[in-house]
C-alpha cells in the first residue's frame, strides 16, 4: 500500500471531522474547510492507488 493511500485516507477522515465540527458549531469557514481537506485527501488517496497499480 503506497503512503499517498495512507495519508490520503487520514486527511479524509480529518475534513469529515472538521466539516462536522464545523456544522455543529455553526462555523462556516470551518465546513468549508473540511470539505477542502476531504477532497484533497481523496484526490491523494486516488494518486496512491494509482501508484499501487503501476507498481510492477
Amino acid at each position: 500500500m503506497d503512503k499517498d493511500r495512507i495519508i490520503g485516507s487520514a486527511k479524509q477522515v480529518e475534513g469529515s471531522v472538521k466539516e462536522a465540527v464545523g456544522k455543529a458549531i455553526g462555523d462556516a469557514k470551518l465546513q468549508v474547510d473540511g470539505r477542502a481537506e476531504k477532497a484533497e485527501g481523496k484526490a491523494q488517496n486516488l494518486l496512491g492507488a494509482l501508484k499501487d497499480t503501476l507498481k510492477p
